[in-house]
């Protein structure tokens, strides 16, 4: 699957920045796991790709960081981009074709999340708005259907891959780790590691007071890798 038209926008931070928003036991090493296999899983589309970390991201805040990133791969004249992130480990390479292919028929292709944002988001040059897309819900639950919802008024055609969950709170590792034997390897371990240690925590400490992520970097945007 060959287009110099239509590259892929990895747009993630590093594992070592991960470790510092999202710091869960082991997460320095569950993102280097991601990150390894998002990257597998885009090399596999054979389409361009950039990967735009926090080193490259600019701006002050999440809308304008990913907007700007976007933009980034238009100025390099392609007609079409599809972003992805590092924290949604059942997206496939399947997914990245599908999006792939629905973009030759539909102006936007949206990949939503459970939480309400969205991991995967195919666009055409032509329908992207940066200023629309600086006034969008960023890290809110309404950000899916706030996006569907301005292109479907604008008779814009949308088309929906499934939903997925992304990796960013605990309940998020405990649904991970319930189908973990489909999971690339390497970050099953991990995982179970992750929640052997989970485990010990909670016959030591009450339940009620356990957290191990910052409410604050709950994922709203596709994909949250940065803040």
């Amino acid at each position: 699957m060959k287009d110099l038209k239509t590259a892929i926008l990895i747009f993630a931070h590093s594992a070592e920045y991960e470790a510092t928003v999202k710091p869960f036991l082991h997460s320095k090493s569950v993102f280097e796991s991601l990150n390894k296999r998002t990257l597998q899983l885009v090399q596999k589309s054979k389409l361009p790709y950039y990967i735009v970390t926090e080193k490259e991201q600019k701006g002050s805040n999440f809308g304008e960081r990913f907007t700007n990133a976007i933009q980034s791969i238009y100025d390099l004249n392609y007609d079409s981009v599809i972003a992805i992130g590092n924290d949604t480990p059942h997206l496939t390479a399947n997914h990245i074709r599908d999006a792939y292919s629905k973009l030759a028929t539909n102006a936007l292709v949206l990949g939503s999340s459970v939480d309400g944002g969205f991991y995967l988001l195919g666009i055409k040059k032509e329908h992207f708005n940066p200023s629309l897309f600086l006034k969008l819900p960023w890290q809110k639950q309404s950000l899916s259907s706030a996006l569907s919802k301005y292109f479907k008024v604008n008779a814009i055609k949308v088309s929906y891959l499934e939903k997925l969950r992304d990796l960013d709170s605990d309940d998020d590792v405990k649904k991970l780790f319930e189908s973990f034997r489909t999971l690339y390897n390497t970050l099953s371990k991990l995982i179970l590691l992750l929640l052997g240690s989970v485990k010990t925590i909670l016959f030591t400490v009450d339940v009620s007071s356990l957290y191990l992520f910052e409410s604050n970097y709950l994922n709203k945007g596709s994909p949250y890798s940065i803040l």
